[in-house]
Order: structure tokens, then C-alpha cells, then sequence
């Protein structure tokens, strides 16, 4: 398996403090979960370091371990919806929606669903972007997760969880794979109002070696 190695102990630390949290001490999956994950730097824009999961999806256990672990968590939560960003909220979304017994829901672009939608603006770590949902698509008292691969700003998830109480869903909680650390104050405000985003992995801005 090739590996993504980070010079970086704030993420060996977020590891452990994500294992002690969800009764993973000492569970292998997490490291190799974040070796699988490289950074590229200055992409979509200078300054940006990117999270590339589609390199933890070349490896089918590596993957299955991921989906694995939100599966977990998830399967005895009354969970109805599973709801997938675009994009990348839908390579992971489907399977745990499958392997739940939910639901799943895309949250889109604009201009990408062909029937009625709701849409709701959100500001990204480099510029501004919309999610859209088909009306109808989820059903008033339904519990909802939301799917996303990485949690920055925190403005896509606002966006989401925004256009799910709208429907009248209740949104149980947010899940995303790699949390980067400027969400820290943001993931206190999600706390107070329970729906802590649950993160696998915790990124700093080092370029890998």
C-alpha cells in the first residue's frame, strides 16, 4: 500500500484523541486511513493544501475501513437520511447509507437536479458555492447524517444542515473524514447545538515529505 507520510504530531495526536473518543485505541484502521490521504499543495489556488481522499479510495480495505467506522457509529442511531455533498460526499455517503438502512439524498450544485429544489448559499475556504435539494426528498421528523470528505469552514455543513430543517428533518449529527484545525471554533458552536461533527482525522497545513 502506498502511503502519504505528514512530518506532523498534532495529526498523531487528533488520531489518538478521536480513538479514545469512539472506543478505537489502538485500532489500526485510523493510521492506515491517514496514510492513505495525500496533501497537494496550491490546488484549486495558490495557498490551498488539498486533501486528496481519492487515494484512500485505491485501496478497497482502506476504504471499507473508513465507511466502516462511520457504519459503527451510526447503525443503532434511528438514522432515516444520509445525506452526500457534492462531491465527494457521495463516494462515502451511498455505502453507509446501505449499510444503515437509510436513505440516501444528494446535496447538489446548482443547475445539477432536474425537478423542484431548495437552495441554500455557503462561503467555501476559496470562494462561494450553493447546495441544492430536490423538495420532497426528505420528510418532516426524519433523522438525518450528513456526509461530506473534509470540514474547513464549516459553510457547507451550515448549507446542509440549513436545507434539511427546512425539509423538517432533525439533523442527528455531521460526519466527515478529515477535519482541518481553523474548525475548532466551529466545531464548539456544532456541540452547543448537537450536531458535533464526528472527524476521522484531524489535518494540520504541512506539505507532505
Amino acid at each position: 500500500m502506498q502511503t502519504y507520510t505528514h512530518k506532523n504530531t498534532y495529526l498523531q495526536q487528533q488520531e489518538k484523541m478521536f480513538a479514545a473518543e469512539n472506543g478505537l485505541k489502538g485500532d489500526p484502521r485510523l493510521q492506515a486511513i491517514s496514510e492513505s490521504i495525500r496533501v497537494i499543495p496550491d490546488f484549486p489556488k495558490p495557498g490551498i493544501m488539498f486533501q486528496d481522499i481519492t487515494t484512500l479510495m485505491l485501496n478497497h480495505e482502506v476504504f471499507k475501513h473508513t465507511v466502516d467506522i462511520f457504519v459503527e457509529r451510526y447503525r443503532d442511531m434511528d438514522i432515516s437520511v444520509v445525506a452526500g455533498v457534492e462531491a465527494r460526499g457521495f463516494m462515502f455517503g451511498p455505502p453507509i447509507a446501505l449499510a444503515i438502512g437509510a436513505k440516501f439524498v444528494p446535496l447538489r450544485k446548482p443547475r445539477k437536479l432536474p425537478g423542484e429544489v431548495i437552495s441554500e448559499s455557503y462561503v467555501l475556504e476559496y470562494g462561494t458555492d450553493c447546495l441544492e435539494m430536490h423538495v420532497g426528498a426528505v420528510q418532516p421528523g426524519e433523522r438525518a447524517l450528513i456526509i461530506d470528505d473534509l470540514v474547513a469552514t464549516g459553510g457547507t455543513l451550515f448549507a446542509a444542515i440549513s436545507l434539511l430543517e427546512r425539509a423538517g428533518a432533525e439533523v442527528a449529527e455531521c460526519a466527515c473524514v478529515i477535519g482541518l484545525p481553523e474548525v475548532k471554533i466551529w466545531l464548539v458552536y456544532l456541540k452547543d447545538t448537537r450536531k458535533m461533527s464526528k472527524l476521522l482525522l484531524d489535518f494540520d497545513y504541512e506539505e507532505p515529505i
